[in-house]
């Protein structure tokens, strides 16, 4: 379902927020060093959609992409939706490992998904030191939905849509 073309900005920023919160995966497209593209889906959590936040193996593909090249760009979108009726979230960003200073408040996040999921709780020791996993989050520097004609509507910092 995409916004109407004259949606006001509450319309549109509600509708990231229902794409956002609705979907229990994302897809983000990474690149290597050299530059050749690669997509992977992950389960997430958002904060907003400020901060997209997951859990991967440092040595898995988007992982090391990420290490060598921190833009990316993300879509999340409801992939069992009919057709004609999809609606999605496009993300541009810059990813990272979560270091010390922002574990404790991205686990927080992490955790309010994974609770409302049924879940358990992820912890430190989870995703430091010898742990198999690390934390990852794409901060969001521009965002857009679909209006009614497949036009992309940006979305602004404070979810109001970007006219011009």
């Amino acid at each position: 379902m995409a916004v109407d073309d004259g949606a006001d900005d509450a319309t549109v920023a509600d509708e990231v927020r229902r794409v956002v919160s609705a979907a229990t995966y994302l897809t983000v497209a990474t690149a290597d060093a050299e530059g050749r593209p690669w997509a992977t889906p992950v389960w997430f959590a958002a904060r907003d959609c400020a901060e997209l936040v997951w859990v991967s193996r440092p040595g898995a593909r988007h992982s090391v992409n990420i290490a060598a090249r921190p833009a990316v760009a993300v879509v999340v979108f409801d992939s069992a939706a009919a057709v004609g009726e999809a609606a999605a979230v496009y993300v541009e960003a810059e990813a990272a490992e979560i270091g010390p200073d922002g574990r404790a408040a991205a686990l927080a996040v992490y955790n309010r998904r994974t609770a409302e999921q049924g879940l358990r709780a992820w912890t430190e020791d989870d995703v430091t030191g010898a742990a198999q996993f690390r934390l990852y989050r794409a901060r969001t520097t521009r965002v857009w939905v679909l209006d009614e004609h497949d036009g992309r509507v940006e979305v602004g910092p404070t979810g109001e849509a970007v006219r011009g």
